[in-house]
């Protein structure tokens, strides 16, 4: 399949069907491709020139928070009985990213030029994945695209959400660590000579506290740039090695479920990303081994992915969606009862979706537990870390004191 051209953003003024003066930005390959886009909208141009690019780099990039709120304004908009276009105008007037702007634009002209929004849509997998399409190209098939573009609004604003309870878990522990971690380094670097230097002087044997800290010291401040070097390579490739091996993945996944306290937080979080994705797709209409496939992608845990394939291959064979789930043996009693009573009842995405609001609850409540849970911990590590080099320095001067 060859490739198409890379497309440029032209910033463009003529004159409308009207006849009331106009500008804007357009996406094209070439100027005068930008021109022929233009008058097929029934502009006539006057100038169109090539956006001149920032100089230092392109501005933020684009993050699947951006995308949610772009989603929920199109719908919006729609919903408002906006025509689809202008909707994008509009929309793209009020983004005060660069990036985002670009993007908002090119998919607009792909529209105007007689694309599908689906098809517009899919020319970005890094902004908008399969199942984001699909629920798209889905809702242009059946006439309902407001409808649909509200639903993939609510679903991408629940996923970040989560997301985002997750790194708030997370994120304070680890940059209180790191703090301990560059507090104990510049002191044993910087601080500790100075004291080693006066212990020189006091003609006694230091207590073996202190000498494991100067000998600690010593080995910091010959190896201190090597351990950094080792340690940034170390993370770089951890990274790499998750993202190329699927073994190592999911060996890590697994780790991730077992870790105490934050096991549970994940296994919540995967629980409620599934019921969440599947009730989104199931209601959307997609026929239910497709909604599976989509949910598998969406995991965010390869164990819970291989799962859901499974689940998948089972449903296929004619097994009942409750049956499948339960031969897994990783998804709890509560979604399984619901998926049953959903069946039967043949509201089986409204469950879904009482299941996942129930477990984005959990995860949000188990969060601020752990968060309260954290804060005492991580002070004790700062001070047995930061207390712990201050006791082995003015070890010496107590004992010193002592004798004399």
């Amino acid at each position: 399949m060859a490739t198409s051209a890379a497309k440029n953003i032209f910033v463009w003024s003529g004159v409308d069907r009207n006849g009331r003066n106009s500008q804007g930005e357009i996406s094209a390959q070439s100027s005068a491709m930008a021109k022929a886009q233009l008058r097929t909208q029934g502009i006539k141009p006057k100038t169109v020139k090539k956006k001149a690019k920032p100089l230092f780099g392109g501005g933020k990039p684009i993050k699947p928070a951006d995308i949610a709120i772009f989603t929920r304004q199109l719908a919006t908009m729609m919903k408002a009985g906006v025509p689809l276009v202008q909707s994008f105008d509009i929309v793209a007037e009020g983004l005060d990213k660069p990036k985002m702007r670009e993007l908002v634009v090119s998919i607009k002209n792909d529209v105007a030029s007689g694309s599908g929004l689906a098809p517009s849509l899919a020319k970005y997998p890094r902004q908008f994945d399969d199942l984001f399409c699909s629920l798209v190209a889905s809702g242009e098939s059946s006439g309902t695209l407001e409808v649909m573009l509200s639903r993939v609004a609510t679903y991408k604003e629940k996923t970040e959400q989560l997301k985002a309870k997750i790194k708030k878990a997370m994120t304070y522990p680890i940059a209180v660590v790191i703090v301990a971690l560059v507090v104990t380094a510049i002191l044993l670097i910087k601080v500790v000579p100075q004291f080693a230097e006066t212990f020189r002087g006091f003609g006694s044997d230091l207590p073996a506290f202190t000498l494991l800290v100067v000998g600690l010291s010593n080995f910091m401040q010959e190896w201190w740039f090597i351990i950094l070097i080792g340690l940034s390579a170390a993370f770089y490739a951890l990274k790499e090695f998750k993202h190329r091996s699927v073994k190592f993945s999911e060996f890590i996944d697994r780790l991730a479920l077992r870790v105490p306290v934050v096991g549970g937080i994940v296994h919540d979080a995967v629980v409620a990303r599934f019921s969440r994705t599947l009730a989104t797709t199931f209601a959307a209409g997609v026929p239910l081994v497709d909604a599976l496939n989509s949910t598998a992608g969406a995991a965010g845990n390869s164990v819970y992915a291989r799962a859901v394939i499974q689940i998948r291959d089972d449903v296929t064979t004619g097994t009942t969606l409750y049956q499948a789930i339960k031969a897994t043996g990783l998804f709890p009693n509560m979604l399984l009862q619901m998926v049953s009573i959903g069946e039967e009842s043949g509201a089986l995405d409204d469950m879904l979706d009482k299941v996942a609001q129930h477990y984005e609850e959990a995860v949000d409540n188990a969060v601020d537990s752990l968060s309260s849970l954290m804060e005492p911990i991580i002070m004790s590590v700062l001070g047995v870390l930061v207390g712990g080099l201050m006791i082995a320095m003015y070890l010496p001067i107590f004992m010193l004191g002592s004798v004399i």
